[in-house]
């Protein structure tokens, strides 16, 4: 008999009632996932993830009393081991910068399907970091503003074996293109773009898309 998968025990903190109350019942509507606690604020936020030991931690930003991001530092500090996936509205472009050094796994916005959020969940739990594809141009954008560059090195670039084919996907996934709008705009199927995914990790050493877009945009890729 096949042991039964345990269930993802989940932490909200958000500081509308009525959009915890909303994200609880969609949550339970998968069988894998346990809403384990809720808060209001980032000071609960961080108390609860003491002491209810998450898996995943789903906060907003703007919280009283403590910032989502000054949440994340105290989670940091503190070397909890939870997976905390930013479920907010817009973000600037050091705001997301900030929250992925300060531990969080995954970006979220309010406004994606149900499905995104399942699928992030899922993703951080297999340890990997997740961003939505067109949220991944502003990732970019954030980068370069950081290293105050505007465009990519203008030094040329390592290319790694990449093929030129490899590297329109690479600039296509560094734009926020989902595989089918990639396959869409070059003319290929969603089929042949997984492949050259896979290939294009291989080559440069990464496992995801995210990881992808931050070492194009550290080595000047594209």
């Amino acid at each position: 008999m096949r042991r039964a998968h345990r269930r993802i025990r989940l932490l909200i903190a958000d500081d509308q009632a009525l959009f915890r109350e909303a994200l609880r019942l969609l949550l339970e509507t998968e069988p894998r996932f346990q809403v384990v606690g809720e808060a209001s604020d980032g000071v609960e936020a961080v108390a609860l993830t003491r002491r209810l030991k998450p898996d995943v931690l789903l906060l907003d930003l703007a919280m009283p009393r403590l910032p989502g991001l000054e949440a994340l530092k105290s989670i940091a500090a503190g070397s909890l081991p939870v997976r905390t996936i930013l479920v907010t509205g817009a973000m600037t472009h050091a705001d997301l910068l900030t929250a992925l050094s300060r531990g969080a796994h995954g970006i979220v916005t309010k406004d994606a399907p149900p499905s995104v959020l399942f699928e992030s969940i899922r993703a951080v739990m297999a340890g990997q970091y997740w961003i939505q594809p067109e949220a991944m141009s502003n990732l970019v954008n954030a980068v370069r503003e950081s290293r105050g560059e505007t465009s990519p090195a203008s030094a040329a670039p390592q290319r790694y074996n990449l093929t030129a084919r490899e590297l329109e996907v690479v600039r296509a996934v560094m734009d926020g293109l989902a595989n089918k709008e990639i396959a869409t705009l070059l003319g290929v199927t969603e089929a042949t773009i997984k492949h050259h995914l896979t290939s294009i990790f291989d080559k440069v050493g990464v496992s995801n898309r995210l990881e992808l877009a931050l070492f194009a945009t550290h080595h000047g890729l594209v």
